[in-house]
């Protein structure tokens, strides 16, 4: 497979500014109204230029408007964002969705001239490699997650990436330290904190300013979640043609096409939903910069004594009685000695029902209460603050969905050291906390 690389910027000299400036007084030109932002569009030096990595689903809708993206139109209908590359494995998908962004411009261009700016790309190192990007979003399959994220950062790109965000505590971290040497900003599609009226975010600022009490258990209402690299042997099937399957496999070991790859394909147990759940959890108990210190299948302990139990609470009412009832998509429950409280992303539950009626007082925990989650990101390019959802609270989420399972291998509770982030004296657990690559992919 062959190797791009990322190229270095390329300066003009003294002397070509100067003969460019010359050419541009003597000659005359005609700068469109909409170039200028003359018709309330943001002009295109404050646009944030992007390019969007997998559009065949959720990365679609990001773009274009959909599901999950909680914005009209998209990213795509913003002012504030140029989008200048996509790219896909799929060529028509990729044909399709360039061809549509073109086609958006277009219409939108006071001059009405065809625009043809934005590029499809077959591979992505092709498009993190240009240089007039300034952010990517990273929609791929979840194997690619952290290497695209890595790549990116190095290429100097600030990165959305859906989740999970990882697929191993080794890869997780690698994209933490990457995040960090490079100054870039992440922010992780865990959209929860951000979205949803703000129930996630009142539930934990009343979990975290005591309103239940000392808080005791935390219920995640979700199993953990892994990675596991499956092959199959035979003679398989003809790639369909515009399909690279060899890149879709990417660092998974290489099998015959059997038939078209799906986001999960190399994931185990909830890992899809599971870093939506865990991360609220996180938010909750305050710890996105730590994580557990016993791990084991069914629940994990922190070291203030909290018990996370992976699994829905035993009573669907949450106490509250008849005609009450606590579906539990993305949410947890809160056990407190003085109260609980029940948040998802349909209802914010509490018993005694009281305590969603006292407002926050000055002295109490508030937390970031972005427009939206898109916005937290764009915002966060702009200025250079940390996202709700930054590189070290994903990966504590992450980590925490993917220790359980971890335990579930090994079939026996675990010690975990949090700051070292390795089991203690157990070298059978360690091993499971990376994953191999196929060459020549690596992290880093």
């Amino acid at each position: 497979m062959k190797r791009i690389p990322m190229p270095s910027p390329v300066r003009p000299t003294r002397r070509q500014f100067l003969k460019a400036a010359g050419a541009a007084v003597a000659l005359p030109y005609l700068v469109p109204s909409a170039a200028l932002g003359a018709d309330g569009r943001t002009p295109p030096g404050e646009r944030i230029t992007m390019g969007f990595i997998g559009i065949g689903g959720q990365g679609g809708g990001h773009l274009f408007g959909g599901a999950w993206t909680y914005i009209p139109g998209g990213y795509l209908a913003r002012d504030d964002v140029q989008v200048l590359a996509v790219c896909d494995i799929r060529r028509d998908v990729r044909e399709r969705g360039a061809q549509r962004v073109n086609e958006y411009y277009s219409k939108k261009s006071s001059s009405g001239s065809s625009y043809k700016a934005c590029q499809g790309y077959n591979d992505f190192r092709e498009l993190i490699a240009r240089g007039d990007i300034d952010a990517v979003l990273i929609a791929t399959p979840i194997h690619w997650h952290a290497i695209m994220t890595i790549m990116a950062a190095k290429a100097g790109k600030d990165i959305y990436c859906e989740k999970p965000s990882a697929m191993t505590i080794q890869e997780s971290r690698a994209t933490l330290e990457a995040v960090r040497r490079y100054g870039r900003v992440y922010q992780a599609g865990t959209q929860q904190r951000s979205e949803y009226g703000g129930k996630f975010r009142r539930a934990c600022e009343l979990v975290r300013s005591g309103r239940i009490g000392k808080l005791q258990t935390v219920y995640s209402y979700i199993e953990g979640g892994g990675p596991v690299w499956l092959r199959w042997f035979g003679p398989g099937k003809p790639v369909p043609d515009g399909y690279d399957w060899d890149l879709f496999l990417g660092p998974a070991p290489w099998s015959p096409f059997r038939d078209y790859g799906h986001a999960h394909l190399f994931g185990t147990g909830p890992i899809n939903w599971g870093q939506h759940h865990f991360d609220i959890v996180q938010w909750g108990l305050g710890a996105d910069d730590t994580g557990p210190v016993e791990v084991s299948q069914e629940k994990v302990r922190y070291s203030s004594g909290v018990e996370v139990i992976c699994g829905p609470y035993g009573d669907p009412t949450i106490g509250l009685g008849p005609g009450v009832r606590f579906p539990g998509e993305g949410g947890v429950v809160f056990v407190g000695a003085e109260g609980k409280i029940a948040v998802d992303r349909n209802v914010l539950l509490a018993n005694p029902p009281e305590i969603l009626g006292k407002p926050l007082r000055p002295d109490d925990v508030h937390l970031d209460r972005p427009a939206s989650h898109s916005e937290d990101f764009l915002h966060c390019v702009r200025t250079r603050r940390r996202c709700i959802c930054d590189i070290e609270s994903s990966h504590r989420a992450a980590s925490l969905m993917l220790l359980p399972d971890i335990a579930r291998q090994v079939g026996r509770r675990l010690k975990w050291d949090p700051r070292n982030e390795r089991f203690i004296d157990d070298a059978e657990a360690n091993r499971l906390l990376s994953l191999p690559y196929r060459p020549p992919w690596r992290l880093g």
